[in-house]
Order: structure tokens, then sequence, then C-alpha cells
């Protein structure tokens, strides 16, 4: 199937990478796109080097602190056959509806984990990464980018979208992520090839059962919509415009139903996302210097367009995805991945023409196929090595975990934020939990604000005394060495610190402590 077969892209075909940039943006015809591009090698090269890269992170692409209750989540519906509408975890829930927005992602990696470890759940992330390089490629060549010019680009941006420097907060992982940022890509080269939108509506079928973060398709559609719009180009507008109605309609098709935008809601501009790190500023993310790399880049791109503002070489819908997800990449940290991805084609294009003409040959090519297959033999060289280190995080160990199933499965257990997934995996529900990063898709807000309210390095004794007497408390499950928490809950409440781990410290009201 050509288009969504990334093979067919390998075919090359003449190509001028030294078009006019001068002209009309909007008023002109839509940048060519669609020639077959040449460049297999570009593939080889690209696959190969970023796989190993994503690879050699195995142990942080496992490092997402909902992981746990995704494979629950996963375990639970496989389990059942059906996708529960009431979570059987936490304790704290009251009649609250369980939106799960990533039903169909939670049994794909519920199947793996059973029968290959985490060691599977990686290999779906690196090929994850691997198709969206490969989508990448084709969509910079294809645009008349020259190889190398595509290859420097479309490395630059899949190494920096991962955004592996702000962990957890990274957007190539074990987590419902990846199927966005996998089809918000397959969405971008289908548009731009402008041939298959009708594969669209199918796809979305898939996309709204495995994250929330379908709404996506519809800024994308629209861009390409509204631009065929400004062009008077009435075929491609129809088009566009079916396609989105489809996926409108495609969304329906899912367990929840219309609830699915109840869910979508509870996401999208809670009060929660103030206290979540990836919805805070790209600014607030920062860490140095991890960072500079991004800010480079996102710098030189802002030169370049605005040097070549006036080019007609670089598709429109490109430029205006790319300069929109900067926008909000700054915004909220969790959109700047999405800058990289659609600027990797305005790139390209601005990185050719800087290019000697000389680097534009064949012998670059035939470097690239070379260093590729080089690649190609590391692959399993370094999931060998990496392979005994894939767990999940050792915040909760499972000594740990045995611990609280032996002295407090009973008791209700206020824990922090970023150990409930954790729990409700390492547990299944035999520690019922206080709260986890479902966040408003499981629990009443009346908690969310009650727990956000405890979560700062100083303690607020009247609050903590309202939360636990509001919740009947009986066991604090916290972070180790928070020891303003320590000299509330022991020094001045009388309570007793059970057990410390690695990590995590329990303690527990004098009546409530074990046996």
């Amino acid at each position: 199937m050509q288009g969504l077969d990334l093979v067919a892209a390998m075919v090359r075909a003449p190509m001028d990478a030294r078009e006019n940039w001068s002209g009309s943006g909007i008023g002109g015809a839509a940048a060519a796109f669609g020639r077959r591009p040449h460049g297999f090698e570009v593939y080889v090269f690209l696959i190969a080097f970023l796989g190993v890269f994503y690879l050699s992170n195995g142990p942080l692409l496992l490092g997402h602190y909902d992981l746990g209750w995704h494979i629950a989540a996963g375990d639970l519906i496989r389990q059942r056959g059906e996708v529960p509408f009431q979570d059987p975890w936490a304790f704290t829930l009251g009649d609250k509806r369980w939106y799960n927005l990533s039903w169909l992602w939670d049994v794909v990696a519920s199947v793996l984990y059973q029968h290959t470890g985490f060691a599977g759940i990686v290999l779906m992330v690196v090929a994850s990464g691997a198709i969206i390089a490969g989508y990448l490629a084709f969509c910079a060549l294809s645009s008349g980018a020259s190889p190398l010019a595509a290859s420097i680009a479309v490395f630059a941006a899949c190494l920096l979208y991962p955004c592996y420097e702000a962990s957890p907060n990274m957007y190539l992982a074990a987590s419902p992520n990846i199927a966005t940022m996998l089809f918000a890509v397959i969405f971008y080269a289908e548009c731009l090839r402008r041939g298959r939108w009708f594969l669209l509506p199918m796809l979305m079928v898939l996309w709204v059962n495995l994250h929330g973060g379908f709404m996506l398709a519809f800024p994308i559609i629209g861009t390409f919509c509204g631009i065929a719009l400004l062009r008077r180009d009435w075929t491609s507008f129809r088009n566009y415009a079916l396609a989105g109605a489809g996926c409108f309609v495609a969304i329906f098709v899912n367990p929840l139903g219309w609830h699915v935008y109840d869910g979508v809601t509870a996401t999208l501009g809670h009060f929660v996302q103030a206290d979540i790190g990836e919805w805070r500023s790209y600014r607030q993310n920062m860490v140095m210097p991890g960072s500079i790399p991004g800010i480079v880049y996102a710098l030189s791109f802002v030169v370049l367009e605005l040097r070549y503002r006036s080019s007609t070489r670089v598709p429109l819908e490109a430029r205006v995805l790319a300069w929109l997800f900067l926008g909000l990449g700054l915004y909220q940290f969790r959109y700047a991945a999405f800058f990289f991805i659609f600027s990797s084609v305005p790139m390209a294009l601005h990185i050719d023409r800087l290019l000697p003409e000389r680097l534009a040959g064949f012998d670059v090519q035939r470097a690239m196929l070379a260093a590729g297959l080089v690649g190609v033999l590391l692959l399993p060289l370094t999931f060998i090595q990496v392979r005994p280190a894939l767990a999940l995080p050792d915040m909760l160990s499972e000594e740990d975990a045995n611990y609280l199933k032996a002295h407090a499965s009973h008791a209700h257990l206020l824990n922090h934020w970023n150990i409930g997934g954790l729990l409700i995996f390492r547990t299944q529900g035999s520690v019922p939990v206080f709260v986890d990063g479902r966040a408003a898709t499981a629990y009443p807000d009346d908690l969310l604000h009650d727990y956000l309210k405890l979560v700062r390095w100083e303690i607020d004794a009247a609050t903590w005394d309202k939360v636990i007497s509001k919740y009947k408390i009986e066991a604090v499950l916290w972070v180790r060495g928070h020891e303003q928490l320590r000299h509330f809950l022991v020094g001045e409440r009388g309570w007793k610190e059970d057990y410390t781990g690695a990590y995590v410290s329990l303690y527990t009201r004098p009546q409530a402590a074990p046996r």
C-alpha cells in the first residue's frame, strides 16, 4: 500500500534540489508533494541509528509513572472481557465514573508484558519511533529536500522530541502518548500527500481507542483545510472537509460512546494541570544543560523561517503547524514535541539551501548507507546490553509492595501521586490507593483539590489534619526524605514510621500500627 508502506517510498526519482525560493506562499499552488522520493539510504541510516539511540534509553522509556496502572488496567479488561467504568483500586472514588481513554493501549501493553515482559513494551516504543522517523523522512524527501538535508533535519527532530532530559515528562516512552505521536505524524504525512485522505477516518477509529490525544487530528486536518480554502483549491478543501467529518463520526466508535468527550474535557483545561509537569510551560520544564540543544534548534528554525519567509518551496501547511506548536510548546511543555516533529520538513528544506551542492551527491548517500548498515548491526547488541536493566522505576519496589500487602491492606492509605500507579501494578488493588496519575478521569474534583493542598514542601498542619480526618486516613505512604512531613507526623502527631524503603516511607497512626 503506497504511502502507508514506507518501503514504497525508497524508490528513487530525479529531483531538483535547488528550486526557486521566491513568490507568494498562499496564492500560489500547493508545494509539490507525492513524487517518489529517492534515497532509501536515508531510511536505513535514520531508522538504524535512532533505533540504537532509543534502545540505549530503554530504562528511561519505562520511567513513566503511569505505566503501572496502564498494565494493570489492561489485565483487568482482559479478565472481565469489557472496559470497566468504575475503578476497583481506590477507596476515594465515590460514584465517580472512570473514563479510560487509553483502554486499547492498556490491553496491548498487558499482552506484551505477559508474553515478553518489559522488553516487548520497549520494542513497541522503539518501533513506533522508527515509524515516526520513516514518515518524517518520507515527508522531507517528498517535499524536495536532498537526502543529506532530510537526514540532518529528521535526525535532529527525532533526537529532540522525546525530551529525555525532562524525565518523566517524555514523549517517546512506554505510555499511550506514543499513539498520539505516531498518529499525528501519519495524519500529517497523509494530508501532505493529498491522495489518501479517505484513510484518516479509519485510522481515527484506532486513535480514539488508544489515547485521548486524538483531538489533535482536528488542528492538523483543519490547517490543511483552511489553507486549501485560502488557495481556492476546492478539490483539496472538499477532501479535507470530508476527512474531518469522517474523523468526527469515527470518534464515537469506542466503548465510552459520546462520553469520550467527558473524558477529554476532564483532562484538557482541568485545574489539576497546574500541578502536572507536562502541562506547565516550557520554561518551567527546562533542564540545563540538557535543554540547550532544543533551544538552539528552535532559535535556528525561527531565524531560517524569517530569513526565507517568502519561500514557496516549503509547504505552507508545514510552516503553519510548526509555528502553531512552537507557540503552544512554550505555553505548555507537552506540545513542544510536536513542534520538533512538524518543523522537520521546513528545516530540511532550509538546510538544503545552505548545503554546498557537492554534498547532495551519490557519494554521500553511499556513506549514509554504510553507516546505516553498521547501525543495523548495533541494534541487537544494544538490545542485549540494555535488556537486564528494563524494569519499572525503583520508586516503589516489589519488597515495598510486599510489606504493604502484609501490613496495610485494610488501611485507608494516603499515598503520594507518583507512587499510585506503581502501587496499583504491584498490589493489583489489594492495597487501595488514595490517588494516582489518572487524575480527573477517575477521581472527583473535591478529592483532587484536597490532595493538591498537601503536595508542598512546607507542611500546613491544619490542611493535613483536615484531610486525615475527612478521609479517615490510617497510613501515609510518602516520598522518603521529606523531613518536614516526618517531623509533623512523628514528632507532632505521634505517628510511627513503620517502614522505610529506598524511596518511600510508611507512617501509621498509633491505633493503626501493624500487628
